[in-house]
């Protein structure tokens, strides 16, 4: 059997726009997978050590979240709470005999960034999680004593630290 002359012509053609079509199947991936196993979040206290009044005291903490079965890359919100003063523009220890002691918590160095939940004059930090198999992610909290001059004691607050993935 012979093909009429004019269904030959058709033939190539048809090969050449299957071969685009797997082509462009290799060349543009459909949709993209990302996988989070459990990810767990730990953090180690802002310790500002021994406070010299009427002076500036800094010190760092840091915040963990480490994952398992990471594929792919995903972002995490961090967030910290406002802690016992309840405001995170003013946020105060306590030595619990009644005296305060100001200070608050950055994203960055600069102390430019108050770090909390979004509201109030604060910002969340965003974290990147990338890679393939356990992954860890450290956001570094910045912590600022301003001058005062407070009663001597021992002074602290607790800081929840939420992280949604």
């Amino acid at each position: 059997m012979s093909w009429p002359s004019t269904n030959r012509s058709r033939v190539p053609r048809v090969r050449a726009w299957l071969a685009l079509a797997v082509l462009a199947a290799f060349v543009c991936p459909a949709a993209h997978a990302v996988v989070l196993g459990a990810c767990t979040v730990t953090a180690t206290a802002v310790a500002f050590g021994t406070y010299t009044p009427l002076a500036t005291a800094t010190s760092t903490g840091t915040i963990s979240v480490a994952c398992t079965l990471v594929v792919g890359s995903s972002t995490a919100t961090a967030a910290l709470s406002s802690g016992m003063s309840g405001t995170f523009t003013a946020r105060t220890m306590s030595n619990g005999t009644g005296g305060t002691l100001r200070y608050n918590l950055y994203t960055t160095a600069a102390d430019s960034v108050v770090w909390g939940d979004g509201t109030g004059g604060s910002q969340t930090q965003t974290l990147t999680i990338n890679g393939l198999g356990n992954v860890t992610v450290n956001a570094t909290v910045y912590g600022l004593v301003p001058l005062q001059d407070p009663a001597p004691g021992s002074y602290s607050d607790t800081i929840t630290v939420t992280v949604n993935y």
